[in-house]
């Protein structure tokens, strides 16, 4: 998808494609572009027909099949938030995820902010192509390059298909909850993880960032299962400190 400028040069008609911008919709009160092409994470094909809003005003995002090219989902939100609550609600069966599937809840740095592996906060489902790790994940990238990321994962089992997440950051650490149903506290508890290191400015970045949401196959492979996935967000909601 291109858009076409066209202006003389010499004298000649020269016409220059630009790639076109995303497809754009409204969620929980903010902007958000969906992706399309290819790239990585995985690497992965990306669908703008992946990517909708039900008469609910939820966002849903699937994996799907068409002719055996398999294609991911993804929303990138226009506006940088900083430090506060990150909460998404979620309807899915996460604990069921195929093992080559990846649910992210993220923020991720703008190229002014930093480079890949660096100040990123995730709450990930993955197995990461293997049946025997567990499937949830916190992670927390580092401000500087050269320190590497710390994370904690955590097995669970649902008793339905509706979960709670968030985090809470601030300029000393990062606050992890996940939780059975959509509640906006602490009720039935399913992981939590409070990270406060030494020198946080280097752990734990200080500068706002984009939200994320996303649905891909872990390194391009497609679902072991053979089926496609969909998951539902709810809600996402971000309280600034």
């Amino acid at each position: 998808m291109n858009r076409v400028a066209q202006f003389l040069l010499g004298g000649l008609l020269v016409a220059l494609a630009f790639p076109s911008p995303g497809k754009e919709l409204e969620f929980g009160g903010y902007t958000w572009t969906v992706r399309f092409g290819r790239g990585g994470p995985g690497p992965n094909a990306w669908e703008e027909s992946n990517v909708w809003i039900d008469a609910a005003t939820n966002l849903h995002l699937k994996i799907t099949q068409r002719d055996g090219n398999w294609s991911c989902a993804e929303v990138t939100m226009r506006k940088r938030l900083g430090f506060g609550r990150y909460q998404f609600q979620v309807e899915g069966r996460l604990d069921q995820l195929d093992d080559n599937v990846v649910l992210g809840l993220f923020n991720y740095p703008t190229g002014n902010v930093g480079s890949d592996g660096t100040h990123e906060i995730d709450i990930e489902f993955a197995r990461w192509g293997n049946h025997k790790n567990p499937m949830g994940n916190y992670t927390i990238w580092p401000a500087e390059k050269s320190l590497r990321q710390v994370s904690k994962s955590f097995p669970f089992t649902l008793v339905d298909d509706l979960t709670t997440h968030w985090f809470v950051w601030d300029r000393k650490g990062v606050k992890f909850r996940s939780l059975q149903g959509h509640h906006d506290d602490g009720a039935e508890e399913i992981a939590s993880w409070l990270y406060r290191p030494d020198e946080p400015a280097k752990r734990i970045s200080q500068q706002p960032m984009p939200i994320h949401i996303n649905l891909w196959l872990f390194k391009g492979l497609v679902p072991k299962n053979g089926q496609e996935v969909e998951v539902i967000i709810h809600q996402f909601k971000f309280t600034p400190e």
